[in-house]
């Protein structure tokens, strides 16, 4: 598939070029035999530096401008040559930026120092703009595409991450309650196990030992009682954080959320830290996962500032957008704002929650400042946004820019020297009104419909130019290549706009605005086409205007679907975020009420004892007291650092020789599982591949399906292929997203057919160096 990928674009280019050459010109127009071949050899060429732009796109690039070189010397009028600026977008795409600009300017000047030899400087200037603006475009294009790939390894990474604090939360919480259960009380026990030992040992010699013993047992007893209420009071809320929680905290739990690709911006003092820092982590992780439920995709905001000995803290998302909504029933505990209450009181504070101004959510909490500000300075801005396109909105702009200067200046050859003369003037004042109708692009992601509202405003200098100027029509007439901008502009407008509601309106009103600019500017001089304007104008503006209605509907449509295919991506990657945090949370209170149950039933309930004893004196039955009490203590120790493995060793992960067990299970639970392809596929696999191999045919199995299935295993070129079929559950929603994760986390490949199949691809061997020329940044 991956062979198909790299060759098939540049097989349909040579194919296309090649016909278009063959077709287009006369016979008298094409070149002899050698120069035949010479363009054979540039497109043989061209189409293998292309197929190589995947792995090694500055090798690609240089192969191209080579093949350039070759077919246009070998036949100017006939040679296309459009693999050089797919190479460029492959550079920007694959390469930092600082590459991606030297690629543009080595393919800029290639083109410009062989028209200058062919045509000419003075033709070749208008070359030079020509291809600055063309390679500009895919060098913007790409960076555009290299951004949106960056985000999407992050939400990869970030899910993955969530992915596994979910598998392994029950044995961390384990490992972490045992080292407290053991540090609050088991040498408690233990002195007094020893203690009251020594002093039944030396009663006959030192009867005073027993009264200093029942003392000592009663005192440690009652110490040890209240450390394990206290722990189990603890345990009772499931939702605290760590110990010693400080403002970098806060600001990873914020930076955390904003990481897949929706703005999240945190302003907070840097110098929280004891019990309010505690409070406020944890009412920020419960609004920001009520946001991801209900909201995704929506943009949120925290905040935190003093103000008269308090903190203030606000979190606010707004309302979710169109086409992002998720069905989050089943992840919420039911207990989400009554838990941020309980939180801010317990901090001496106080809580409230409900819709906002604007239709989203607003949670505004206030705490006792119990540290106060360190610095005069106090509080420092973060943002965690998906970050904005360096290249893609100016490369537009300059395109929108350029494009209709290039035209007026190539048709300016057919004129004479003196009209041309008489013409720079006029040539300026469209430059400079083009220049200024094209601006707005930049702002074009930011503020789209401010972006439209400005192109179409600064379009009405136009009509005022030419009466004021005045301009000659055949100058004025290349204004309408200024046109262009607004069709960017509601593409714009739609795809980062706020949904159809707001973008038919503006379509409506951008087709008609650029339909009665353009027929106003063509009668201001008070006629059109050479006849009076009295009433063309009107019928113009409506031809035009059902003219332009098709194009600007298709843009719309296209921005559109752009808009909820990235909405629908987003929201799959906070309800699979939120859905991993919340089961992480909930196994984690699992073991937490296992531990409070079994704390209460059997240590409590010997210690309660031991004081008791110690009151009346009883010095044996203290000691049998103790020694049942650290018993019980050092069983739960026991049982919770070994987990479920009986032989007091945690069980090593499962790789895929083992999915054979895994289907035998399945088969005894009374379902129709057969694997195929064991054990040559799975041998000598390396471990991580090993590992996933299994995790993946287990998730796909464990999606909830009953009928019969089949897992296939074959193993070529370095690459391990897993097909499951029969897993219809497994090719949509959660466990979907379950699967891309772990598959993208391994640098495999996943495709998910309707028909209920999966399909993988994992590199069964190391991967090979990477090439220098490409970035090694995470956006490679």
């Amino acid at each position: 598939m991956e062979t198909i990928r790299n060759w098939l674009l540049p097989l349909v280019l040579a194919a296309g070029q090649s016909a278009l050459m063959w077709t287009a010109l006369g016979p008298d127009e094409k070149p002899g035999l050698p120069g035949l071949i010479a363009v054979a050899c540039a497109l043989s060429l061209e189409t293998a530096a292309l197929s190589r732009r995947r792995q090694a796109p500055v090798r690609a690039l240089a192969g191209t401008l080579c093949a350039y070189l070759l077919g246009t010397v070998a036949w100017q009028d006939g040679y296309i040559g459009p693999g050089s600026l797919v190479a460029v977008y492959s550079v920007a795409v694959r390469c930092p930026v600082p590459v991606t600009v030297r690629a543009v300017a080595a393919a800029v000047g290639v083109e410009w120092v062989l028209s200058a030899v062919l045509e000419g400087f003075r033709a070749s200037l208008l070359t030079m703009a020509l291809a600055l603006s063309a390679y500009v475009l895919c060098a913007g294009l790409g960076e555009a595409r290299r951004q949106w790939l960056g985000g999407r390894l992050t939400a990869a990474r970030r899910l993955a991450g969530a992915e596994h604090a979910r598998r392994t939360a029950g044995d961390q919480e384990r490992r972490r309650l045992a080292r407290e259960l053991h540090d609050v009380s088991a040498h408690h026990l233990t002195s007094v196990v020893v203690t009251v030992d020594a002093a039944r040992r030396l009663k006959g010699s030192r009867p005073e030992l027993a009264a200093e013993a029942l003392s000592f047992a009663a005192r440690t007893g009652a110490e040890t009682m209240e450390s394990l209420q206290r722990l189990v009071g603890l345990l009772r809320d499931t939702d605290r954080p760590g110990l010693g929680t400080t403002s970098a905290d806060i600001e990873e739990l914020v930076a955390g959320f904003g990481r897949l690709g929706r703005p999240v911006a945190a302003h907070m003092p840097d110098d929280l830290t004891g019990p309010t820092a505690e409070a406020i982590h944890g009412i920020v992780r419960e609004a920001l996962t009520n946001a991801l439920r209900h909201a995704p995709g929506a943009a949120a905001r925290v905040l935190v500032r003093r103000a008269d000995g308090l903190l203030e803290l606000t979190v606010e998302n707004a309302p979710p957008r169109a086409g992002a909504a998720h069905d989050a029933g089943g992840l919420g505990g039911g207990r989400g704002v009554a838990g941020m209450r309980e939180r801010a009181a317990a901090a001496g504070g106080e809580l409230t929650a409900g819709p906002g101004p604007d239709g989203g959510w607003l949670v505004r909490a206030t705490l006792p400042d119990t540290v106060g500000p360190r610095h005069p300075s106090g509080p420092v801005w973060r943002r965690d946004v998906l970050r904005e396109q360096r290249l893609a909105d100016p490369a537009l702009a300059l395109t929108a820019m350029v494009l209709p200067v290039v035209t007026a200046l190539t048709a300016t050859e057919d004129w004479s020297e003196r009209t041309r003369r008489a013409s720079v003037p006029e040539l300026i004042v469209v430059t400079v009104l083009l220049v200024l109708h094209a601006l707005p692009l930049l702002w074009r992601r930011r503020a789209p419909l401010a972006s439209l509202a400005a192109v179409l405003a600064t379009a009405w200098l136009w009509p005022v130019a030419v009466a004021v100027a005045p301009l000659s029509p055949r100058v004025s007439q290349f204004l309408v290549g200024g046109t262009l901008v607004e069709m960017l502009a509601v593409y714009a407008l739609a795809a980062y706009g706020r949904g159809a509601s707001t973008t038919w309106p503006a379509v409506i009103a951008a087709t008609f605005g650029t339909a009665s600019v353009v027929t106003a500017t063509a009668a201001v001089d008070g006629s059109l086409a050479g006849d009076p304007v009295d009433g063309l104008v009107v019928v113009m503006v409506v031809l035009l205007g059902i003219l332009l209605a098709p194009l600007f509907a298709s843009l719309s449509g296209a921005g559109l679907v752009v808009r909820r295919r990235r909405l629908r991506i987003l929201a799959n990657d906070d309800f699979a975020l939120a859905s991993s945090m919340w089961h992480a949370q909930r196994a984690a209170e699992a073991e937490r009420h296992r531990l409070a149950l079994r704390l209460r039933e059997a240590v409590l309930h010997h210690t309660a004892s031991l004081v008791d004893l110690a009151g009346r004196g009883r010095l044996d039955d203290v000691a049998t007291a103790a020694r049942a009490a650290l018993a019980a203590m050092r069983d739960m120790l026991h049982g919770l650092c070994d987990g479920e493995d009986p032989g007091g060793r945690l069980a090593p992960s499962p790789t895929a020789g083992d999915l054979d067990a895994l289907c035998r299970a399945q088969r005894a639970a009374g379902r129709d599982v057969r694997v195929r392809g064991l054990p040559e596929a799975a041998r000598d696999l390396p471990p991580s591949v090993d590992v996933s191999a299994y995790r993946i045919v287990e998730a796909a199995l464990g999606a909830g399906d009953h009928g019969p299935a089949r897992v296939t295993l074959r193993r070529r070129r370095g690459t391990v292929h897993i097909t499951m079929t029969g897993v219809p559950l497994a090719v949509a929603g959660p466990v979907a997203e379950r699967l891309r994760v772990q598959v993208t986390a391994g640098q495999g490949r996943i495709v998910f057919e309707p028909s209920g199949n999966v399909r993988v691809s994992l590199p069964a061997g190391p991967a090979p160096a990477p090439v220098q020329e490409v970035s090694p940044s995470p956006y490679a």
